[in-house]
């Protein structure tokens, strides 16, 4: 209750969780939402500028662009959220081994996370994508293994200062075991810097999904995505301003709102706020 009384006297912050949570709805409600099939050809309508029938206007297909938005939404959350739970998953429990019982283990952990972080990010993601048939799940495979090393140095970090406490060393001396020293003790109190570090995740992924469908190698085609949108606009941006504005809107929104989310979590969760 205290970390949300603090989140909502941000206007902004809240007024971002808000907009996360209606395009949640909106992802999940969208083949009732949605005017059009979001597939549906219609050469005799390439083109169409915004009206009433076609708010967003329409593709060179003739595709709703709005319809395609809605749908879009959904690969993008299902992206953004589970890789970030993937990579959330993995990176707490080797971060929580490597700080917690140090050694060998820490030592192992540590070189895997040096080696992945000389890679750059999106090579590397490119790289995993590429060798695979691009697909949805191809995808959250590439996010969860290039974003893990994040949450893990997040995680280490906090069990290696927390296991030095006092509650800690008398929860040992109490006789207490490894996992319910772990779960119980250390685990719910290290969990502060991952949550922000989850949630500025979440509009990383968003963002490097679209960027991979723009580049064409997102989800299968015609399944839509605010990427494959956008690239749509790149051949007519000339004259066909919207095929552009609408995506591009919704990728800057919802990665600023999850940005928003977490500077506010962040403050939140700090002690001395």
């Amino acid at each position: 209750m205290r970390i949300w009384r603090h989140f909502r006297r941000s206007a902004i912050a809240t007024a971002a969780l808000v907009y996360v949570l209606l395009l949640g709805v909106i992802a999940i409600a969208a083949p009732l939402l949605s005017p059009h099939e979001p597939d549906a050809i219609d050469l005799a309508r390439r083109f169409n500028p915004p009206d009433r029938a076609h708010p967003f206007g329409t593709d060179n297909l003739g595709r709703d662009v709005l319809a395609r938005m809605i749908h879009g939404s959904r690969v993008s959350l299902i992206v953004g959220v589970s890789a970030t739970l993937l990579s959330l998953l993995i990176g707490t429990t080797l971060g929580a081994l490597a700080g917690f019982y140090g050694g060998a283990i820490d030592w192992i952990v540590s070189r895997v996370i040096e080696i992945l972080l000389c890679f750059p990010f999106i090579f590397l993601v490119l790289g995993i994508v590429a060798l695979f048939r691009p697909s949805l799940w191809s995808i959250l495979i590439a996010l969860a293994i290039t974003q893990w090393t994040t949450d893990a140095r997040f995680v280490r970090a906090e069990f290696l200062r927390i296991r030095e406490l006092e509650f800690t060393h008398a929860a040992r001396a109490m006789g207490a075991s490894d996992p319910r020293i772990i779960f119980r003790h250390v685990l719910p109190n290290a969990l502060g810097p991952v949550l922000v570090s989850a949630s500025f995740g979440v509009a990383s992924a968003i963002l490097t999904e679209s960027a991979l469908s723009f580049l064409g190698l997102g989800v299968a085609i015609p399944a839509a995505s605010w990427g494959s949108v956008l690239a749509v606009a790149e051949e007519y941006i000339e004259f066909a301003w919207w095929l552009a504005l609408f995506p591009g809107l919704a990728i800057f929104t919802t990665v600023a709102a999850f940005n928003l989310i977490g500077d506010r979590l962040r403050d939140a969760l700090d002690p001395t706020a």
